[in-house]
């Protein structure tokens, strides 16, 4: 018996004592499974299984009650600007301002009562060049020394007022933790258009 391939057939010719026969069969395989699906199908199939990176927290959105643990101290009240903290009016702790964008973070403290800037701190004056300074590691490292510069200036408890969205949002607060400033309240005066222009048309994948 000899086995012939060629041209994607294969010849099977087996001689017998009385006569021979020629078998000829195709060599190609089965397929079990379906048939390529066209670019439509495809694509959204890559729709639906991609997965959606929300980002750091406090980027897009933010959650309040995470932040606050009883509702009832969420908001203040009109005693508010008369409670002592350490024997200072809560009118009179130091505002620590923390500006965020999706480019940088800026870290200030003013005067309650003048407005004048204290301290000043960004991710740029840090060491943080490009797109790095819009990162929370950045924001975090300028909280870190920006407190730390704080403290030795004579800032125990501050007032934190937060203005903007980005990655740096929820670091910049933990920073400022993690320096040893005492954090007595937490304002978000991020500005909010209640009639914004139409934007643009979505984008086709």
């Amino acid at each position: 018996m000899s086995v012939l391939f060629k041209l994607g057939f294969s010849l099977v010719s087996s001689a017998a004592r009385n006569g021979g026969f020629l078998a000829c069969s195709s060599s190609r395989a089965l397929h079990a499974s379906a048939a390529c699906r066209s670019k439509d199908d495809r694509r959204n199939i890559i729709l639906t299984n991609r997965r959606r990176d929300d980002g750091t927290e406090g980027e897009g959105t933010v959650n309040v009650d995470s932040v606050i643990q009883l509702r009832s101290e969420m908001f203040p009240t009109e005693r508010t600007p008369d409670m002592l903290f350490n024997g200072v009016p809560f009118s009179k702790v130091p505002i620590c301002n923390i500006r965020v964008s999706k480019n940088n973070t800026i870290i200030t403290i003013t005067d309650p009562v003048s407005g004048e800037a204290r301290l000043l701190r960004s991710c740029g004056i840090e060491g943080f060049k490009n797109t790095r300074k819009g990162t929370n590691v950045a924001a975090q490292s300028t909280a870190i020394t920006f407190g730390t510069n704080a403290l030795n200036k004579g800032y125990t408890n501050i007032r934190v007022r937060v203005r903007g969205l980005g990655p740096g949002r929820m670091s910049a607060i933990k920073g400022l933790q993690m320096a040893g400033l005492n954090i007595i309240s937490l304002t978000d005066n991020t500005p909010v258009s209640w009639n914004p222009p139409r934007p643009r048309k979505a984008r086709r994948l």
